[in-house]
């Protein structure tokens, strides 16, 4: 894909608090018109770590019982909106202030942490999503089904030991029994990217952003994300007005 000067575009690269960043052509794609800035700023690593996860890990498919947990960050939110694209009964987790959150972008149903630890409650599901690293692959394989996987996004919700206990755990764990359990990193993909701006166009995919921040006060984003209670994505304008 080849770009001009001018053109519109989103993706990742290194160093973007800045006016002016570099990034590889192809972690770019165009912009949609009817896209704002600020949403397609939103959704490449989230959103691409989404689609990553339970399309190309997953394996999603209709009718799928799929839990999602951590349901309310920024992958997560992604996440519920992608899997009801693919028809997927989606049972997603989160804490107290987050539940009508999550009724109100498609989970059908929502569990609360603080109140339910879906790890005890004997239900099976055919696809478990972790964000958050917070319990043992032996713990998680009580919710999973016979046949069912357990796909976990990296380090991005949890801790560095979490993820590397699951890379290689979960490998070994799954010689030995009929469930699977992966660990990924996503790979940002233009294909991927003009996919999600042809979701976040039509409205069937929407980023949920809850603070905005001046690059002046860019501080307080950063540390509101490293508290890792954040209700879907944070975003830092580089430029002043350029919401739109």
């Amino acid at each position: 894909m080849a770009f001009s000067p001018g053109d519109a575009v989103f993706g990742v690269g290194k160093g973007t608090l800045a006016e002016y960043a570099c990034a590889r052509e192809s972690a770019l794609c165009s912009k949609p018109d009817g896209v704002t800035f600020e949403e397609a700023a939103s959704a490449p690593v989230a959103a691409v770590t989404a689609l990553q996860g339970l399309r190309d890990q997953g394996g999603i498919h209709a009718g799928q019982s799929l839990l999602i947990n951590g349901a309310a960050g920024g992958v997560g939110t992604f996440a519920v909106q992608i899997a009801k694209i693919y028809a997927a009964q989606v049972t997603a987790v989160c804490s107290t202030k987050n539940v009508e959150l999550l009724r109100s972008i498609g989970a059908d149903r929502v569990i609360d942490y603080t109140q339910q630890d879906f790890t005890r409650l004997g239900e099976k599901y055919d696809l478990i999503f972790d964000l958050v690293l917070n319990h043992s692959l032996l713990e998680f394989r009580r919710a999973l089904k016979p046949h069912g996987k357990y796909v976990s996004a990296g380090a991005l919700g949890g801790s560095i030991p979490g993820f590397l206990t699951g890379f290689f755990r979960g490998p070994l764990l799954s010689k030995f029994v009929t469930q699977r359990f992966v660990t990924f990193i996503a790979k940002i993909k233009a294909t991927d990217l003009a996919y999600l701006g042809e979701l976040m166009t039509s409205g069937r995919v929407r980023p949920v952003i809850e603070n905005r921040y001046p690059l002046s006060d860019g501080r307080r984003g950063i540390e509101l994300v490293a508290a890792r209670h954040v209700r879907g994505k944070v975003l830092i304008n580089v430029v002043p007005g350029s919401q739109d």
